[in-house]
């Protein structure tokens, strides 16, 4: 077990399986694509223990607190490190989180993306600490994401 496992079982966090994807569905894309020392991270949504859409669904400002679209974003931030633990093996070759892009699923009139995102931000840097986990970060709404998932968020790091 690398050090990035280790600190996430000593956080007492647990990484999803694979994303169940609604029936019908088909994804023809890859969730993770490596490129040379680059890895481009596709957009998630947050995952239950089990791998389906986490609960609930909805728009940040309605349907969900500011709260709860905090806790989307860290469990998205969760599926995508086991996304990216399938693609390298081992979370411990993320030399740097380069970039993020958080979207929020918005009711009229929320306006607070980034407390929102900072789920996302604020986990990768407690799991990675200040040096390889600090990112570059957008942090927008969005009239709708797909499934109803109130935070969609996609990345890029740079692996050794």
């Amino acid at each position: 077990m690398g050090q990035i496992e280790q600190r996430l079982a000593a956080l007492g966090l647990v990484l999803p399986p694979p994303m169940q994807t609604p029936s019908g569905v088909v994804l023809p894309f890859p969730w993770v694509r490596i490129h040379g020392n680059r890895v481009f991270v596709s957009g998630h949504g947050p995952l239950a223990a089990d791998g389906s859409l986490a609960k609930p669904l909805g728009k940040v400002g309605a349907e969900l607190t500011q709260a709860q679209g905090y806790e989307a974003a860290r469990l998205t931030a969760l599926a995508i490190l086991s996304s990216l633990k399938q693609a390298l093996g081992e979370l411990d070759r993320i030399e740097a989180w380069l970039r993020v892009f958080g979207m929020v699923n918005a009711a009229p009139g929320f306006n607070r993306f980034p407390s929102v995102i900072n789920g996302f931000s604020e986990l990768v840097l407690e799991v990675f600490g200040p040096v390889v986990g600090a990112h570059a970060r957008s942090a927008v709404g969005m009239a709708g994401l797909p499934f109803d998932i109130p935070v969609e968020i996609e990345a890029e790091v740079a692996i050794r």
